[in-house]
């Protein structure tokens, strides 16, 4: 509770930070806007500019630099700030569901069909967009980025202006990093609760002034919540207030913030498909399936799987020395998904081992309940593996530095070593909550840490390096 005898208890830092978003508020679109200009420069102007050479670096040639803005600051570090800031960057910041939302406001504002409410479209969104922009080659290629990013921007435009009342229905159901940072937004420090909750828990409407549907009287989580806060009014009793926590507090306490089972296996398909992408990149073994691959598709003469594929598919740069065949789409797809099903059963089976023991030695809770439950353990090391995985070039600027790339190797090494203590720490306080004394939680802890620890060695490259 923040309220004694209708006195406001929390820290002077938040009121103020409370009071100064709420006075601004009314210039978040300016923001949005001039992000939208930003977003523009970084994705459209590399396509006009002529290639860089070879020994260019990022402060020597505007093209590697704006590469780096996007994928060496901006990639890694929205997802590190849900910790310290929740889903503030969908809120104030991000251009492609501002502007779904303006065309939403003069749009056909249709019913939301089901497909797109269904809990397993953000999941679809995510896998399909990463698996695309593995194929397009958009780290490397100006062209593949402005694709996938204004391919992106158009597909949030024409939803808002499809569907929905005054709602944003791309941030709520289809961004694919959306949910991702909804995701991991249950371990940040901040969260948005009504001064006088209503029984029922979290629930969806479309009716009220939240963009994202939240019932706002009945909400406990923080996945949906964009941090608009249109809903926070100081003045009125039954307000939404901003309030701080100790991160990782609402997965400590997921029985109580409405643990979704679709979420829990979200967590394991986004971290295996996103390791996936890193790995077809750097392991021998990739190039020697991919030789199999062909020696078989020539040998039994399967002519198609070696020809050019559609540049709007697939990378077809043949000036960059870079041209996909249907041979490198299918691998670098097939291997992508079979990573993802690979560690999704692995971290599934632990998990299921991790439930039947927890509730053999007393967790109440129904298997799936516990079950859901304990897969949000994996929450810290998940995120930390996308960081240095997928955000491995935000630390490569200190390798000129005197920390070098010993010292790049210490601070992944570092980060991840965070992940997997905090990971630990959540188990046993998941546990807790389900009702095991502390005696009994060490071994349902066990499968846990078994896991947080495969998920180590698959990004063991990353980190370290082969």
């Amino acid at each position: 509770m923040t309220e004694v005898g209708g006195i406001d208890s929390r820290s002077s830092f938040t009121r103020n930070v409370e009071t100064l978003f709420v006075r601004w508020r009314r210039h978040f679109g300016w923001v949005q806007v001039a992000m939208f200009g930003v977003f523009l420069v970084v994705i459209g102007l590399p396509i006009l500019l002529p290639d860089p050479p070879a020994e260019s670096g990022i402060l020597s040639n505007p093209t590697h630099f704006l590469s780096y803005l996007l994928w060496g600051i901006w990639f890694p570090l929205v997802f590190l700030s849900v910790i310290v800031l929740g889903r503030l960057w969908c809120g104030t910041l991000c251009p492609m569901g501002a502007a779904s939302e303006l065309a939403n406001k003069y749009g056909l504002q249709r019913a939301i069909p089901g497909w797109i409410k269904w809990e397993g479209t953000p999941a679809l969104s995510f896998i399909i967009m990463t698996l695309y922009g593995q194929t397009l080659g958009v780290r490397d290629h100006p062209e593949a980025a402005a694709g996938l990013f204004g391919g992106t921007m158009l597909l949030a435009i024409a939803i808002g202006g499809l569907y929905g009342r005054n709602k944003r229905v791309w941030c709520r159901h289809l961004c694919p990093i959306g949910r991702v940072l909804g995701l991991y937004s249950r371990l940040g420090a901040v969260q948005f609760t009504p001064k006088a909750r209503l029984s029922g828990g979290d629930a969806y409407t479309e009716r009220g002034a939240c963009p994202t549907m939240i019932d706002l009287p009945r909400k406990c989580e923080s996945r949906h919540c964009i941090e608009c806060f249109r809903c926070v009014n100081p003045k009125a009793a039954g307000s939404i207030r901003l309030e701080m926590r100790r991160p990782g507090a609402e997965v400590e306490e997921i029985r109580d913030h409405r643990a979704n089972p679709a979420e829990a296996w979200f967590l394991f398909l986004d971290t295996g498909v996103a390791l996936g992408g890193f790995l077809w990149l750097v392991l021998p073994q990739y190039q020697a399936m991919r030789q199999g691959l062909g020696v078989w598709a020539i040998q039994n003469h399967v002519d198609w799987i070696t020809r050019i594929g559609p540049s709007w598919l697939m990378s077809v740069h043949p000036a960059r020395a870079e041209t996909f065949l249907w041979l490198d789409f299918i691998m670098i797809v097939g291997f992508m998904l079979g990573t993802m099903a690979v560690l999704t059963a692995v971290l599934a089976c632990l998990t299921a081992v991790g439930t039947m023991i927890a509730r053999r030695l007393g967790a109440d809770g129904s298997f799936g309940q516990v079950f859901t439950e304990l897969g949000y353990q994996y929450a810290p090391v998940a995120l930390m593996s996308l960081i240095i995985g997928l955000g491995a070039e935000l630390l490569m600027p200190l390798r000129y530095t005197f920390v070098g790339m010993e010292g790049v190797h210490v601070i992944r090494g570092g980060l991840f070593l965070i992940g997997v203590v905090w990971s630990i720490w959540l188990g046993d306080r998941i546990l807790r909550r389900q009702g095991l004394a502390p005696s009994r939680r060490w071994l349902p802890l066990v499968p846990g840490i078994a896991g947080s620890l495969f998920v180590g060695f698959g990004w063991w490259p990353a980190i370290f390096g082969l």
